[in-house]
């Protein structure tokens, strides 16, 4: 297959980037993607066929939730085999979670997935939205021997692509929205779109397989000087709670405050899972490198290694929804799935 007989559907969930001007009334409204070409013109001169459907009922990405999730990859699903790839449009605050969580419900992908958004609305002059969804079209048409060049679930903003499950927002007002400070870029468009082929993950064999079940019996406890015993032990004891992601310091440390040691080490001896992820954006965790850490290892708490929060809490509802508990999540959770983390 060539890049000329590409099919790519764009799915519209919300956000910034659908919005434009209504003539009457100059407030934002999403735009009709029947008038796609009419607003983005250039879409017409792409090598490829577009073509555009939504969710059920768009809304806002801070209102995204695990039926939206379950919702776009069933689209996916079901039009998998009558397209060679899909960008889906979303709002910037919760892409990140979004992608993350796609990549773990799109087992056996072989087809590129793209999220891109925008700052500024597409109505508006100088919006960003135009060359995000142009880009983000071209890879995920971009076909190389009848092999895509980018088939995994990628985010694509303000010049660069990254692993979806790499990524997090960082900027709420600058174009360059994203990072991705302990994976390299997918690919950088300038002139020419290069792609960094070495880090981009070879397609999967087999047919693809959507895993929807995602559990949310989650709880993630940022610690901070000062945290009180009483806040620890509430987060510690939520009730159908299977597994707190507590955010911790630097390479993974946290007080060695009695109280706090003791009440890890028995609710990890009760069956709770407790997950080790750092506060630090950039980095990971590596328990026992200081002695503030190493209780949490010996109490069998989880290192997170150099996984992002929006990467760690996909990744748990994704195991929590497949069923999988105790030492097998333990296991699960530290291995590489689709790129997620450094092993």
């Amino acid at each position: 297959m060539t890049k000329e007989q590409s099919k790519v559907l764009i799915i519209y969930t919300g956000g910034t980037i659908g919005m434009i001007k209504d003539s009457e009334s100059g407030a934002l409204k999403p735009f009709d993607f029947a008038q796609l070409e009419k607003h983005i013109p250039e879409i017409g001169l792409l090598a490829c066929q577009v073509d555009a459907t939504s969710i059920a009922h768009p809304i806002d990405s801070s209102n995204m939730n695990i039926a939206e999730w379950k919702e776009i990859a069933t689209i996916i699903k079901d039009s998998y085999d009558d397209y060679d790839g899909f960008v889906i449009l979303h709002g910037s605050d919760t892409m990140a979670f979004t992608g993350a969580a796609l990549s773990f419900m799109l087992q056996n992908l072989a087809k590129p997935v793209i999220l891109t958004g925008s700052q500024l609305p597409i109505g508006v002059v100088r919006t960003d939205g135009k060359e995000n969804i142009i880009t983000a079209l071209e890879i995920a048409s971009d076909y190389d021997d009848g092999k895509p060049v980018v088939p995994e679930v990628a985010i694509y903003f303000e010049y660069h692509l990254y692993r979806a499950n790499r990524t997090y927002k960082f900027n709420a007002e600058h174009f360059e929205a994203f990072r991705s400070p302990n994976y390299p870029p997918l690919a950088e468009a300038g002139v020419q779109i290069k792609y960094n082929r070495d880090y981009i993950l070879p397609p999967s064999q087999g047919d693809l397989d959507v895993s929807l079940a995602m559990d949310n019996s989650v709880v993630v406890l940022t610690l901070f000087p000062g945290i009180s015993q009483h806040i620890v032990e509430a987060a510690l004891n939520f009730n159908d709670v299977q597994v707190v992601i507590m955010r911790t310091y630097g390479s993974g440390n946290a007080m060695t405050d009695s109280w706090f040691t003791e009440m890890v080490h028995e609710k990890i001896e009760g069956g709770l899972l407790i997950i080790n992820v750092t506060q630090c954006r950039a980095g990971g965790v590596t328990q026992g490198r200081y002695a503030t850490s190493t209780s949490l290892s010996k109490a069998g708490v989880i290192s997170g290694g150099d996984m992002v929060i929006e990467a760690a809490l996909a990744k748990t509802m994704h195991l929590l929804g497949k069923g999988i508990r105790g030492k097998d999540f333990a296991q699960a959770f530290r291995s590489n799935t689709c790129g997620e983390i450094t092993v």
